[in-house]
């Protein structure tokens, strides 16, 4: 098979936790530069992918090529930022801080931060909004600040694939709107986004394209192909229903929280 620079390449991978198979068999191919909604519903292996595509949990088989190489070959070229429930914000550390961490693949970790660092991760911060809040500790923020202050940290790597787990869940209506510009603006710079999602009238309206999981790959496409009653109901069962207006109703039954 031939790669294309650029590109992500997902190949009949699978994930276990020790004998649970989370994923099984999955593949499909990420453009370079596309934006990609991860869907399915809790359980589904979103944020287990996610964490593969960083190297944290180990391959049962298959294999993941950026840029046509093995996961490893490209240093600091995956940028992720995962669940906030992940993360312990009681850590004594500020929001500078934590935005510079997205440097250390540039600098190493005993290299003091060059000049280019600091310009770096000030753009970083001027661009998330949060100049102002770079030398509080992100134990005083609220939840829609530490997210911010993840995703300016994900920019001062200066990422050619962002992954971002759930961004818009337990988030307010500021930071929600500031993450969609960055995609927006990503999206300029031609850098390939993975965002997982249970908003899936948002990853209709506002993404390149959905892949839809449930332990396996339900579909992989245009939101239009992958995002109807039939691949729907495989991935979800009967709490989720397509209106005929083309809007996506979730059941109370079914209730999304974020966890995987």
């Amino acid at each position: 098979m031939t790669h294309t620079p650029h590109r992500l390449d997902i190949e009949n991978v699978s994930i276990a936790y020790g004998e649970t198979t989370i994923l099984k068999q999955v593949s499909f191919h990420v453009p370079h530069g596309a934006r990609v909604a991860v869907v399915g519903p809790n359980g589904a292996g979103k944020s287990t992918l996610f964490k593969a595509l960083v190297g944290l949990l180990p391959l049962q088989e298959g294999r993941i090529l950026i840029h046509g190489l093995p996961l490893g070959n490209h240093q600091d070229c995956v940028a992720y930022v995962p669940q906030r429930e992940e993360v312990d914000w009681r850590f004594p550390v500020t929001v500078r801080d934590v935005v510079m961490m997205g440097r250390y693949g540039a600098q190493g970790w005993l290299r003091r931060p060059t000049r280019e660092d600091h310009e770096m991760v000030q753009r970083s911060l001027q661009e998330m909004g949060i100049t102002e809040m770079a030398e509080r500790s992100i134990s005083d923020l609220s939840g829609g600040q530490q997210q911010r202050v993840f995703l300016a940290r994900a920019l001062a790597q200066n990422p050619h694939i962002l992954l971002m787990d759930e961004p818009f869940t337990g988030v307010d209506a500021t930071t929600q709107e500031t993450t969609l510009r960055l995609l927006d603006t990503l999206r300029e710079r031609q850098v390939t986004t993975l965002i997982s999602t249970h908003d899936l009238n948002l990853a209709a309206s506002r993404f390149d394209l959905v892949l839809l999981l449930n332990k396996a790959l339900i579909a992989y496409g245009e939101p239009a192909r992958v995002l109807n009653q039939k691949n729907l109901t495989h991935a979800f069962g009967n709490a989720l229903l397509v209106t005929e207006s083309g809007g996506l109703l979730v059941d109370e039954c079914c209730p999304h929280d974020g966890r995987e």
